[in-house]
């Protein structure tokens, strides 16, 4: 079947390439060609990586490529699709118009997902005359390594669209959890808990960013600890989602002052090269001064 993402960034690049490498027509748009050439090279970097070490032949990497495609244009990416994946950026405003510009070019057989990691998908859907063909697709990043794909049921969305998604991350070779729709859903709420109580700890000077992600890297075998993990996903992002929560569920998610200070100062995690930890090129480097001490 035909799928289009509407984003070409790290997560849009990624759903993409799986949705591709599972025997898909897949098309990913975004609003300069110069994002989606981006989001392509990566796909095909990481293809490339896979099969250096082994992990994907020459000729699934050939057949995947072959599958894929890019555009600006809106339309072409979603006429024809079955399904079509938004991963724009996590504003509410955003992902609802799009919603209702894709609802105006499809069919209404159409199913339309959404990929945010903790808005409400039923106040997304809500956005479309047909919102019982909605349902939230939340993966995780990078999206073809990690197995867990949340399936967000919205209050609109109907049991055959749920059946669809469900399949679809089957498909793509994923393991699906069902959530209901709810602030931070499952993984959000309980990793930005975790994150949270991390980045407070740094701050009173209970251990130093190092020794607590040791203490959950070793101590109860995480692979990447909170404050690392923080970086990787981006400050920024790790400060809306908590803002969000706040809102929405109380003052226990109340952003920590260290995370307040880093993000005004411009200091997001891997994407500025400084965060709790010092970055290069996307590995770490070093610690930054503030989290280093205690």
């Amino acid at each position: 079947m035909k799928v289009a993402v509407l984003g070409a960034g790290t997560m849009g690049h990624g759903i993409a390439q799986v949705a591709a490498m599972a025997g898909h027509e897949v098309t990913v748009r975004d609003v300069e060609g110069e994002y989606v050439r981006g989001g392509l090279d990566a796909i095909e970097e990481n293809l490339r990586g896979g099969v250096e070490r082994g992990k994907v032949d020459s000729e699934t990497m050939a057949e995947t490529l072959g599958r894929l495609a890019g555009t600006t244009s809106l339309e072409t990416a979603v006429t024809d699709a079955a399904l079509v994946v938004e991963a724009v950026p996590e504003e509410m405003r955003l992902k609802r118009e799009t919603m209702r510009e894709v609802e105006r070019l499809v069919d209404a057989e159409t199913l339309l997902a959404t990929n945010t990691s903790s808005l409400s998908v039923t106040e997304i859907l809500s956005a479309l005359d047909r919102p019982e063909r909605g349902v939230g697709l939340h993966f995780f990043n990078p999206v073809h390594l990690m197995s867990l794909v949340e399936v967000v049921v919205a209050e609109q969305t109907d049991g055959e669209t749920l059946a669809f998604a469900r399949e679809f991350v089957d498909e793509v070779g994923k393991t699906a959890i069902e959530v209901r729709d709810s602030p931070g859903f499952a993984s959000s709420r309980l990793g930005i808990t975790l994150g949270c109580e991390a980045m407070r700890m740094v701050e009173e000077g209970v251990a130093s960013a190092t020794d607590v992600d040791a203490a959950m890297e070793l101590g109860y075998n995480y692979p990447m600890g909170p404050l690392e993990l923080g970086d990787v996903v981006g400050l920024d992002v790790r400060l809306d989602v908590l803002e969000y929560l706040r809102e929405e569920l109380g003052e226990r998610f109340r952003p920590p002052q260290v995370l307040k200070r880093k993000v005004r100062a411009g200091k997001l995690g891997a994407k500025t090269d400084e965060g709790f930890y010092r970055w290069e090129d996307g590995e770490k480097v070093g610690v930054s001064d503030e989290a280093a001490s205690r």
